[in-house]
């Protein structure tokens, strides 16, 4: 393997890291804890699946904001009150989480796994 392509690898991995790695000052959770959690109505719980993937099954408490529409409906959420992300497997709810708190949102929570890990 030439040093060219190691390099290559090595910022490849490193990069996959950076983007996987846990949001500073997000709080995750299981989808165990978030059974504990769920109806608390001073959160908010927010789905960025699709609206194909959130009509074929959800979690009824939720409400759909796909992670692409998310930044100009960041505006219907109210700062004050903890935001609940959801997706399918944890990545775009980690993608959803940066950009929250980007926009100036503190009290964020990320269900780890997401959809793929309710029962």
């Amino acid at each position: 393997m030439s040093a060219v392509n190691i390099v290559m690898l090595i910022t490849l991995v490193g990069l996959l890291v950076w983007r996987l790695r846990p949001v500073k000052g997000v709080r995750n959770i299981t989808t165990t804890e978030l059974k504990n959690e769920l109806g608390n109505k001073d959160k908010q719980y927010i789905d960025v699946r699709t609206p194909g993937e959130f009509k074929s099954k959800s979690i009824k408490t939720f409400k759909n904001i796909p992670l692409d529409q998310l930044s100009t409906k960041a505006s219907s959420l109210s700062m004050e009150k903890e935001v609940v992300i959801i997706c399918q497997s944890g990545m775009r709810s980690t993608k959803a989480a940066k950009m929250l708190k980007s926009l100036g949102f503190t009290k964020i929570t990320n269900v780890k796994g997401g959809m793929s890990a309710w029962r």
